[in-house]
């Protein structure tokens, strides 16, 4: 079974909410949520579009995910993907506003990753023979891989320069670029090393392969993201954390504004302009 569907398969339903981000000096408070998925079932692996208009994710439906697009301005969804395979972790191609990339689970179970159109053409396979299970646009030139087999690898396929090389090994699902305003420096992205007894978050330069550690990761936690202004946000239960480099010594609990009750927080991701933040948490009971 692959990587993507036994965490399917074993994962609990999800819902996506979105929320109004507010980062004022050293505090963090997020509010207004909206459901956005509201949808029984996996709802997961939000992005946002470059423009910040939309947020692709994937959806189930029919036994299978497919990929769901939501306009903010319209408080709407639309279902952009219909076929045999389930696709996951939809982003959009950084400076091609009229494609998007995702995971794509065949019915052979090969797994690879594609290029899709908003305009339904047919999806074209971007790295063959590669193995793909999250990944990360670096730049519109570079795709940064976790890639599946017997060791977790981080890798780096240039389309530029036709060549693919692994930079990390044993590495978790979370990838992003980490923000100027960081202080960590510049054309960085950040991971979480398995190495160690306890998972350890680290910066790392992909041309470079040069690793430095950032600080411990949450136990129990798998993903972080970085806000405009250089934050790390981490969830846990039913708390969101921040960590800003060189300013914050240990994580620490952000506000949630209003009675709103959030709990089995996971994937989060936070708008181009840092005004949003979607997060992935468990479906309410019934």
């Amino acid at each position: 079974m692959s990587l993507l569907c036994a965490v399917l398969v074993a994962q609990e339903a999800t819902e996506i909410y979105l929320f109004d981000l507010s980062e004022q000096d050293d505090q963090i408070t997020i509010s207004n949520p909206i459901n956005i998925s509201n949808n029984p079932g996996y709802d997961n692996q939000p992005s946002f579009t470059e423009d910040g208009l939309g947020i692709l994710f994937s959806s189930f439906r029919d036994g299978q995910a497919d990929i769901s697009k939501y306009f903010l301005s319209e408080n709407y969804r639309v279902w952009l993907t219909n076929t045999p395979e389930s696709e996951f972790s939809p982003v959009a191609v950084p400076g091609k506003k009229k494609y998007f990339t995702c995971v794509r689970l065949n019915e052979d179970e090969t797994q690879y990753l594609y290029k899709y159109a908003f305009k339904k053409k047919l999806p074209e396979l971007l790295i063959p023979d590669l193995k793909v299970g999250y990944y990360l646009w670096f730049d519109p030139k570079t795709v940064i891989s976790f890639v599946i087999d017997d060791i977790e690898t981080l890798q780096v396929s240039s389309f530029k320069f036709k060549i693919r090389y692994p930079i990390q090994s044993n590495i978790g699902r979370s990838l992003h670029k980490i923000p100027n305003s960081a202080g960590l420096g510049s054309n960085l992205i950040s991971f979480i090393s398995l190495d160690h007894e306890s998972p350890e978050i680290y910066s790392i330069d992909p041309l470079k392969s040069t690793a430095t550690y950032i600080t411990d990761a949450l136990p129990g936690s798998q993903d972080v993201t970085w806000t405009s202004k250089g934050t790390m946000l981490m969830g846990k239960g039913n708390t969101i954390y921040k960590f800003h480099p060189g300013i914050d010594k240990e994580w620490q609990a952000i506000i949630i504004e209003g009675d709103f009750i959030i709990d089995g927080v996971s994937r989060m991701v936070i708008s181009p302009d840092g005004s949003k933040l979607a997060v992935v948490a468990s479906e309410p009971a019934m």
